[in-house]
């Protein structure tokens, strides 16, 4: 039998929430404690998760708390390096969940590890990248770290005062998530910071983000996230720095009680209808969520980013863990300059291929979404209209830092991306 518990941070105090209890994988559940149940201030640590006295199926608790792993070479190494095997995410979350994405954090034992934060020396930050996913995993079982995604990534402190980088150690949080260039996708790291750039300037809503240059080559390039689920507290301090308070957040899938195997929409089933009537009934804020969900969503289809699953849009939370409302776009990435699938992620007006979807399109699907037809395409087209100028800008800033590439690079995304079909 094996048992998790399962904690999540409220206004930065770790409060008990329940067990994870089952012979395996397969058959595990999910239950809330009858101390949690009985606080006034008690709230679910998902939608898909309600409160409730009985213990949940074990599909709802696989799909919540399997999305919390990383996914692709990570999953699979640390599953090698820990013996055990990759479908078994009770043993990988047993291992990686002291620090996950949101507030939640997951242990087998009480965890009594110390606190704190190793500054890392340029060189072990040039090492993180030149090694690529292999040093990030070794990370990822250092810190007992769980990301999300199939790309190689870890969660770093970053003091922006001194420039300097630090591991977290123990129950520590990151402040920052670092990802490495990819070695079969050449600029990616640029290619995420032109993308971010350009969203900022067309008013979406993005974590500031920076690119960590180790050396002249593509591979040797970093690109540091700053958390938005992370915010620096005045009263809590490790080894002298700032330590943040954690806010939770959970991805679309988790909300909706989606696996992270069924990310991709491959056959209709209303995939965009359920994201804007999840901002509908939870968010403090629906009518501007639902305009800004639009927006991004226009924006990828733009750019030609056809990976924007589901899992790449999120719900934060407030400290409290009362309110909630939609988290900032991330995961930018124009994938199509790359000859990647023409697939979008979910089918937008009754269509998958982004050769395919246009203007009308996105007007169809205005009623499955809950908006008038005018209102979506006036977003539609202010983005589209803005968009050459938006990612001019950003080009520009980036190679006035020295990556000339960008400009080539904004060519290729116009080229390549559902803006050439305007």
């Amino acid at each position: 039998m094996q048992a998790l518990k399962v904690y999540i941070e409220i206004n930065g105090r770790q409060s008990f929430v329940g067990t994870i209890q089952g012979s395996n994988s397969e058959d595990a559940c999910f239950r809330y404690g009858k101390e949690y149940l009985s606080r006034r201030d008690a709230v679910p640590i998902s939608i898909s998760l309600p409160l409730q006295n009985e213990p949940f199926r074990s599909v709802q608790t696989r799909n919540f708390f399997e999305s919390l792993l990383p996914e692709g070479f990570s999953r699979t190494a640390v599953a090698n390096w820990i013996k055990a095997d990759e479908k078994d995410y009770l043993t990988i979350l047993s291992v990686l969940g002291k620090e996950c994405l949101g507030a939640v954090k997951i242990v087998q034992n009480e965890f009594t590890d110390e606190p704190g934060y190793e500054l890392l020396s340029e060189e072990q930050v040039k090492e993180l990248a030149a090694e690529g996913a292999t040093k990030s995993t070794r990370i990822l079982l250092e810190t007992h770290l769980s990301l999300t995604g199939a790309t190689g990534k870890v969660g770093l402190y970053y003091d922006d005062g001194s420039d300097k980088w630090y591991l977290p150690k123990g129950d520590a949080p990151s402040t920052h998530i670092v990802k490495q260039s990819h070695v079969r996708l050449k600029q990616i790291v640029l290619n995420e910071q032109l993308c971010i750039l350009t969203a900022k300037n067309l008013g979406i809503d993005v974590p500031a983000s920076f690119i960590v240059n180790k050396g002249a080559g593509d591979e040797e390039l970093l690109y540091a996230t700053k958390r938005y689920d992370r915010i620096l507290a005045n009263d809590k301090y490790i080894n002298g720095l700032g330590c943040p308070y954690r806010l939770h957040q959970e991805d679309f899938a988790q909300a909706l009680g989606i696996s992270a195997g069924d990310k991709y929409e491959k056959i209709p089933s209303m995939y965009m209808q359920k994201m804007f009537e999840l901002i509908k009934h939870h968010s403090a804020n629906p009518l501007e969520d639902q305009r800004a969900l639009l927006k991004v969503i226009v924006f990828n289809f733009l750019i030609g980013n056809t990976d924007c699953h589901i899992k790449n849009f999120s719900l934060l939370y407030d400290a409290d863990l009362k309110t909630k409302h939609l988290a900032p776009a991330y995961d930018l990435v124009a994938t199509r300059v790359y000859g990647t699938t023409s697939e979008m992620s979910f089918f937008i007006g009754g269509e998958l291929d982004i050769q395919k979807i246009d203007r009308l399109n996105f007007s169809k699907a205005a009623d499955e979404i809950g908006m008038t037809g005018r209102m979506v395409l006036n977003i539609f087209d202010d983005v589209a209209h803005a968009l050459g100028n938006a990612m001019e800008a950003a080009s520009d800033q980036l190679a006035n830092l020295g990556f000339e590439e960008a400009g080539t690079l904004k060519a290729k995304i116009l080229q390549t991306g559902g803006y050439r079909n305007l």
